[in-house]
């Protein structure tokens, strides 16, 4: 079972991992100024993982894929690691879509 990590940058910002069972981060958000505004992100993650035109499916300058997770307001609220090939993102992806609607939240911060 997948779950959501909130922890705290050095610069003071709230952020959060979501986490496959197996202990990879899957998808990585923004730093946030506040943690309701962090929790607030996870929440939308849960349901914005639910519809596959969300995922902006990318490749970087360096030719490695990765995606972004949108909301509803076009805004990224995750990305993704770096992928080796486009079937491994789109793994990715399928994760995240299994793991986030469930995930329990860890406050490491």
């Amino acid at each position: 079972m997948g779950k959501f990590e909130i922890t705290t940058r050095k610069n003071g910002e709230y952020q959060f991992n979501l986490k496959a069972g197996n202990g990879q981060v899957i998808l990585s958000s923004e730093g946030y100024t506040t943690k309701s505004a962090c929790n607030n992100g996870i929440e939308s993650v849960r349901k914005n993982s639910q519809d596959d035109s969300k995922f902006e499916r990318k490749t970087s300058s360096n030719g490695k894929p990765y995606f972004n997770l949108k909301a509803s307001n076009g805004q990224a609220i995750g990305n993704s690691e770096m992928y080796e090939s486009e079937s491994s993102r789109d793994n990715g992806i399928e994760s995240v879509k299994k793991n986030a609607p469930d995930a329990e939240v860890s406050d490491l911060s």
